[in-house]
């Protein structure tokens, strides 16, 4: 029933779909990069890291990337997932190991390779040493700290939403839609738009309500798709966070209602998101072509999660047409 209701919702999609041409090439490299950092992966683990394909997620979000940096950012993406694994899988993480995977990643993130965390060291260490390189010398300082906070926020939801199953307790609505934006990543993603396409935006810019609004808004998109996709086996495991059950939960409803509820509201969604991006304001001519990579980027975002979830094994969803 929900496969039926994703490609669905895919066609309902009004952004294009876009793929970088080094798609293939980057992730037959990373595919390599797991075992020269010493991820301790055996051959079941390795197999489903390659067919996951994050390279070619990161080459739907960015698709005009050159491929140097299409490996960076494919990196980062490994990254992220494998920590949203450590967090979430069998044997989780606690809130305070996640705490402290924070703080050492924070540190360095602003601090730089020198700075160590007791918490925070092996392979994952290693592999965002290696995918923070080039960000770390080629962008302006304003830029490494606003991703930063990013991943700041990031890991704080995630550590929230571990407390909160530690507790046993589920979320509502409202509360588990401000959560989602948070372990989604989504916020991760955005400021890496800027370094696929070399445009950083001044501060003001990228904090300005219309902006913030469509990102929220393209966050939201991207997290209720996934959720739907993830239904069955948050069901198992995510202690009611993913919005089908906590719409169900609220409303006294069956999952298959719940269902049908976020979906209808993701359409809502999709035409307000284009409405609003259409109609952001002018900020200047030499600002509008930054502004204008920075919607398409949030907009790939959106996309690139529909097609992406479609078509990686980490989502075991049918072909539909």
């Amino acid at each position: 029933m929900t496969e039926a209701v994703l490609w669905s919702l895919r066609a309902h999609c009004a952004i294009p779909p876009r793929l970088s041409p080094y798609a293939d090439d980057v992730q037959e490299w990373l595919v390599d990069q797991f075992t020269r950092l010493g991820l301790p992966l055996e051959a079941a683990a390795r197999d489903r890291l390659a067919r996951a394909g994050f390279a070619r997620y990161a080459g739907r979000l960015y698709p005009d990337a050159t491929e140097p940096d299409l490996r960076v950012l494919a990196a980062l993406f490994t990254w992220f997932f494998l920590v949203d694994d450590a967090c979430d899988g069998p044997g989780r993480l606690t809130p305070g190991q996640i705490r402290a995977l924070r703080d050492g990643a924070l540190a360095l993130l602003r601090e730089g390779p020198r700075w160590r965390h007791p918490g925070f060291s092996g392979p994952l260490r290693r592999l965002l040493v290696q995918a923070w390189r080039e960000p770390r010398r080629r962008m302006p300082a304003r830029w490494r700290l606003r991703f930063a906070d990013a991943v700041a926020h990031h890991l704080d939801g995630t550590w929230r939403e571990s407390v909160a199953k530690a507790a046993g307790r589920a979320p509502g609505v409202a509360e588990y839609v401000e959560l989602r934006r948070a372990t989604s990543a989504a916020y991760v993603s955005y400021p890496l738009i800027e370094f696929a396409t070399g445009r950083p935006l001044p501060d003001p810019v990228y904090h300005h309500p219309a902006l913030r609004r469509i990102g929220d808004l393209g966050n939201d998109l991207l997290s209720w798709f996934n959720d739907i996709a993830s239904l069955d086996r948050d069901r198992a495991t995510a202690g009611g966070h993913n919005l089908v059950l906590a719409v169900a939960a609220e409303r006294g409803v069956p999952i298959a209602s719940a269902v049908e509820v976020v979906a209808e509201r993701w359409r809502t969604e999709m035409t307000r998101f284009v409405a609003l991006r259409a109609a952001v304001p002018s900020f200047g001519p030499a600002l509008d072509e930054s502004v204008t990579a920075h919607l398409d980027g949030v907009a790939n975002a959106v996309r690139g999660t529909v097609d992406w979830t479609l078509e990686s094994a980490r989502y075991p969803v049918a072909p539909g047409s």
